[in-house]
C-alpha cells in the first residue's frame, strides 16, 4: 500500500484497516506455505540463520576465490560427459580462462595452485572413460 496515512488517525487504527481491505480483496489467500508448520521450528537458535538462509537460497560461495575455482574445476572435470570431442574441448578452454584470470588477478586469500589444465590430456581421459561406458 503507498498511501499515505491520514491525518489524525492512529497508526494501528490505519494499519488494521489496510489488512482488513487486502483480507476482504484476499490478497492473503492461497499464499505459499499456508496450513504448514513453520520451517525449522523444532531447531536451536542460530543467530546466523539468515545468512546461512541467504547463502543457500542465492547459492553464494563463502570461499576464497581460489579454492572456488579449485571446487569448480574439480567438479566440471567429474561431470564431463558431453556427447562431442569439439564440445569438450570448448569447455576445457573457457575452464583455462577461468583459471588465467584467477591466477593473474589473485591478491586475497591462500594462493591457487591450479594450473591450466592440457586440453589434450583431459580429452584422452573422456575417450577413456566414454568408451568404458558407452551409452
Amino acid at each position: 500500500m503507498t498511501q499515505r496515512k491520514p491525518p489524525g488517525t492512529s497508526w494501528e487504527t490505519w494499519i488494521d484497516a489496510q489488512i482488513r481491505v487486502a483480507m476482504e480483496k484476499g490478497v492473503f489467500d492461497n499464499l505459499p506455505g499456508a496450513g504448514k508448520p513453520l520451517p525449522n521450528l523444532g531447531q536451536e537458535y542460530d543467530p546466523l540463520w539468515w545468512v546461512k538462509q541467504l547463502a543457500q537460497r542465492e547459492q553464494i560461495s563463502m570461499l576464497p576465490p581460489s579454492l572456488e575455482l579449485l571446487r569448480k574445476v574439480e567438479k566440471e572435470l567429474a561431470t564431463i560427459e558431453l556427447h562431442d570431442e569439439a564440445t569438450v574441448r570448448r569447455q576445457i578452454a573457457a575452464l583455462n580462462v577461468e583459471i588465467a584470470k584467477v591466477n593473474a588477478t589473485m591478491v586475497e586469500g591462500p594462493p591457487t595452485r591450479l594450473g591450466t589444465l592440457d586440453v589434450d590430456q583431459v580429452v584422452a581421459r573422456w575417450r577413456r572413460a566414454r568408451s568404458a561406458n558407452p551409452r
